[in-house]
Order: C-alpha cells, then structure tokens, then sequence
C-alpha cells in the first residue's frame, strides 16, 4: 500500500498478488506444450453449425454451440494476418512487453479464429488490419502459455535475444529433448491494483503520525476511544469528527500477545517466530492491537509489561501503510514497542483485553 502524498495521504495505492496454479487439461495442456517446440496449434469442432473449423486457441467446447471438439491438435501458424488492434503507447509491469506495442487480434494461418496477441511493430505506424505477421518463442520455454512471446511483422529481423522464430525453437527444443507431454499446470501470479480514497480521519491520523504523535478519538456519549479515529462510534452509532480527537499517551502495558511462527510463502519477509502484542495505552480506555515489539526476547513477552512506542526519526517517517483499513497501523512512524524495565502491572487486570 502507498501514499500519494508524503504529509498524509488523500488517495492509497493497493496492491493484491499471490501465486495460482491451475491444471490445463489435455487439450490446452498440449498447446502449451506444443509452443516449448515452436509449434502453434488448434482443435477442430466438431458441432454441427460449427464443424469442422480449427480454433485457436484450442478449446474443449466449441464456444458458438456448446458442442465438444474433437481434441486432436493440428498445427496452424506461425504466421497469421492482423484483423484488428490497439497501440499500448505506455505499458506496465503488467504488460508482456516493456516497449510500446499492440494487442492485436490475429488469425493464424489454417485457423478459423483469431487470438489475441501481442505485436511487436516498432511503432503505432506499422500497425493495420490486413497486416502479416509471424511468431516469435521464448528461447528458454518454461512450459507456459507466454513461451509463445509475441508477433512481430513478416520480414522483420528481431534483435531480442530471448527469443527465436519458430524453427530455432524447434531445433533448440530437439536438442533439449522438450517432452512432447501435455503440460499437467501451469502456475502465475494473480494480481489486483486498486486505488481508494482515504477518509479525512484518517489522513489526520496520518498526519499526526508523522508528526510524532499518537491520534485517537473521544466518544461523547460512551466514552470509548478509538485508535486511530474513525469519525463514527460503533457503540452508539453517532457521527464524530475532528472536535472528538486527542492526543493520545505514547505508553502503556501489553494485555495480550502471540508469537507467530512463519510459514513460507510467497514474497515473506520473516523467517524466524516474531511476536505482535496488544498494548492498553495509559491513562484512556485504548487499545492498539497487532503491535510489533523491538529490543524483548520473544520468550520474555508477558501480559502486564510495561512498554514505549520507539518512533522512526522524522526524516525517516512515511505515510505509505496508513490506509481506512488499518487495525491502528504504526508502521512507517514507529518501529515497535519496547520495554520501559517499569514493574509489571497485575495480570489479571489486562489478560480479557484483547480489542
């Protein structure tokens, strides 16, 4: 998550990802592995509207009547005609290249459909319905559907070194002994990015943190305080707003804790059991959950210890991790919770404080 705005953030930039993995079956999963060898295929239909015509990409079912298709691949390709296109004048990271190109709609030679592809043309000029293009492979196919790199124009020479036109792959894949197997799956990342406006609670929280202190919200009919503000009571269901803030104490006592043992997993960071604590802040009825302790041995972590937030520098303060959804999010303004070496308060005055 990113802030677009160092002095508290008026819109946040977030990013979902994680890996999927799924299985291809025989028909897809024989495309698949056709490309490792330069190959492109379809499937002939079978239906009765639509018998007879070659797919590409291969599917199951013919998607104009539902009927199955017959599953036997038959090569086509790899060169096809441009039927239709638009320019990528800026990709992203996203995009299956990192230089201005087109998704282009291309029905390959003996297909009866077209596929959506990318084009490498050079330029927007280049580009027109009717246009000739050929296949260009990965030179180190790793059994995916992007093994099948992109197009570029009949006659054009390519300087990419990672990647070959269809009979370099072959040869490269014959002496590599490529398996002619269906591929079984096929793993990617799957990824969400979305923006969201940040409500005025909390880019003033956001602003009091990197200002170094510590922003809650008062209500004034049950008295609870809420960290950060949210301009609403949950209790009573009434509006507040920023007369309802106050400062809040940078101390207070740990009324709960885990330790988290990490399991692997994509992207992870820790690898060793780390500890997150819940902290009752002095002097008001406030509790910060899913604190991160600094300086304390996670077998020395107790319930009545009493601790201090350990704040950033200011030049090293950011607002990039406060977001509306944050559960009190400290991060980028203080690095943890540390032991003050003041006598621990009694137990059972904290232990049922958990939210």
């Amino acid at each position: 998550m990113s802030a677009e705005t160092k002095y508290g953030p008026s819109v946040t930039t977030n990013t979902v990802e994680f890996p999927y993995r799924r299985s291809l079956g025989p028909v897809v999963g024989g495309f698949v592995a056709a490309l490792a060898r330069g190959q492109i295929t379809g499937v002939r239909s079978t239906g009765v509207r639509g018998g007879g015509r070659v797919l590409c990409p291969p599917l199951e079912y013919d998607p104009d009547t539902g009927a199955a298709t017959d599953g036997e691949l038959v090569d086509v390709g790899p060169e096809g005609t441009v039927r239709s296109w638009t320019w990528v004048a800026a990709p992203d990271a996203r995009h299956p290249l990192d230089r201005p190109f087109a998704f282009a709609l291309i029905q390959l030679d003996g297909a009866d459909t077209a596929m959506v592809h990318a084009v490498d043309a050079g330029g927007e000029d280049a580009l027109r319905a009717g246009l000739r293009v050929t296949a260009r492979f990965r030179a180190q196919p790793k059994g995916r559907t992007d093994d099948l790199a992109y197009f570029v124009p009949e006659g054009t020479e390519t300087t990419d070194p990672d990647v070959v036109d269809a009979a370099a792959a072959a040869a490269g894949a014959a002496a590599a002994g490529v398996s002619t197997e269906p591929v079984q799956t096929m793993e990617f990342w799957s990824s969400l990015t979305y923006k969201e406006a940040v409500s005025p609670a909390t880019a003033r929280y956001a602003r009091s943190m990197l200002a170094g202190t510590l922003l809650g919200q008062k209500c004034p009919t049950c008295a609870k305080v809420f960290v950060p503000p949210r301009d609403f009571c949950s209790i009573d269901g009434i509006r507040l707003d920023e007369g309802h803030d106050l400062a809040l104490p940078d101390r207070g006592v740990i009324t709960n804790f885990t330790i988290v043992t990490p399991v692997p997993y994509p992207g992870q960071k820790e690898t060793e059991p780390f500890v997150r604590v819940s902290v009752l802040l002095d002097d008001v009825e406030a509790l910060m959950g899913l604190q991160p302790v600094v300086d304390i041995p996670n077998e020395e972590v107790r319930v009545g210890m009493r601790v201090e937030a350990v704040w950033l520098p200011e030049s090293e303060r950011n607002a990039e991790e406060f977001g509306n959804r944050g559960w009190g999010s400290t991060t980028g303004a203080i690095s943890g919770w540390r032991a003050t070496g003041e006598p621990d308060l009694p137990v059972e005055r904290y232990i049922d404080r958990v939210f």
